[in-house]
């Protein structure tokens, strides 16, 4: 059974503990900025990793020295759901770790 999408409240008030996320359209977005090429590289290899573990993608894209990533369900007919805000939670997670501000 495919997720259910979430109310634009549910998103609102699930964005309120991802600091830096934000709601663009149908999806939830946040770029991050890394230290070094190196260091967004990393962390990008790391959320590839963690979204496998989840069986849950992004569109994720890497910069000179920044991580963007683009979510939501497409299987929920490419609405934002609660995958997709624990697929934030764990990016949030770990970010930090690589120097992500």
């Amino acid at each position: 059974m495919p997720p259910e999408p979430l109310s634009a409240h549910d998103i609102e008030t699930g964005l309120r503990d991802l600091p830096g996320w934000r709601l663009e359209g149908d999806r939830i977005t946040r770029t991050y900025r890394l230290p070094s090429h190196f260091a967004a590289a990393a962390m990008t290899v790391h959320v590839a990793r963690i979204q496998d573990e989840l069986d849950h993608h992004s569109d994720l894209t890497l910069g000179y020295d920044t991580v963007r990533l683009a979510v939501n369900s497409h299987d929920a007919g490419g609405k934002v759901t609660g995958k997709d805000l624990a697929l934030a939670r764990r990016v949030e997670a770990v970010a930090a770790g690589h120097g992500a501000q």
